[in-house]
């Protein structure tokens, strides 16, 4: 249920890079629950981020790997407000290369896999809550080595795919799964990253048709993800 008339808005500050702002079925629920979106670019990051007033903070994917070089001061000035949330007591959701980064923000680290993970994916869980069996849609070459305060709710044969860390004061919760992503949104990666495709041993037109096949089901798993998440994390929604 969204906030009452006289409620104050939900409010969350979603990290992206500039040229993909899409939270999908995330965002769309988010939305739906009254939020209201504050959108913080990775390479235009304020110097001092302040978490007053902030009810959640969500860590968007990237084409970027989190334990890339280049991208080192990127890194640890979102890395920054990783730990300025958890210090504070505000949530941090984080999604794929966020998760990865959330990861490395609390002492774990991330590196690149053999091979890719692309397509729609059943993971091994222990909590069928927090981390359902899916399938979920998977597209990336990098792997997250979580903290060692974290919680590991989910697996697949390539790696860790979910963690909730309450170790330093607030709480986080990180999917390597995109329970975000749209059948459009899929298809414009595969065709965007042929050698991602190439790397996990599929055709495009295959990937492509699980899009379509797991479409209906997805955004209505990803609601439901995002209620849980939210609960577990002791974000109000109404």
């Amino acid at each position: 249920m969204a906030p009452g008339p006289d409620a104050h808005p939900l409010v969350v500050h979603v990290v992206a890079d500039a040229t993909d702002r899409d939270g999908g079925h995330v965002l769309e629920r988010l939305e739906e629950l009254g939020a209201e979106i504050d959108w913080l670019d990775r390479d235009d990051l304020p110097p001092h981020w302040d978490a007053n007033g902030v009810d959640l903070l969500l860590l968007l994917g990237s084409e970027r790997s989190a334990h890339d070089p280049r991208w080192e001061s990127v890194v640890e000035q979102e890395s920054d407000m990783v730990r300025v949330a958890v210090g504070t007591g505000t949530p941090v959701m984080a999604i794929c290369y966020g998760a990865q980064l959330a990861a490395r923000a609390l002492g774990g680290t991330s590196y690149r896999g053999d091979g890719a993970e692309a397509g729609w994916k059943r993971i091994d869980t222990i909590d069928e809550v927090l981390c359902p069996e899916g399938p979920w849609a998977q597209f990336h070459q990098d792997v997250l080595a979580p903290p060692p305060t974290s919680t590991v709710l989910g697996h697949s044969w390539f790696g860790p795919q979910c963690f909730v860390d309450e170790a330093f004061g607030g709480r986080v919760i990180a999917w390597q799964f995109h329970p975000e992503v749209t059948t459009a949104t899929f298809a414009r990666w595969v065709d965007e990253d042929a050698a991602l495709v190439r790397a996990e041993g599929s055709s495009p037109a295959e990937l492509k048709r699980q899009a379509l096949a797991n479409a209906v089901r997805s955004r209505q798993a990803a609601h439901d993800l995002v209620d849980a998440a939210l609960a577990y994390l002791r974000v109000r929604t109404s």
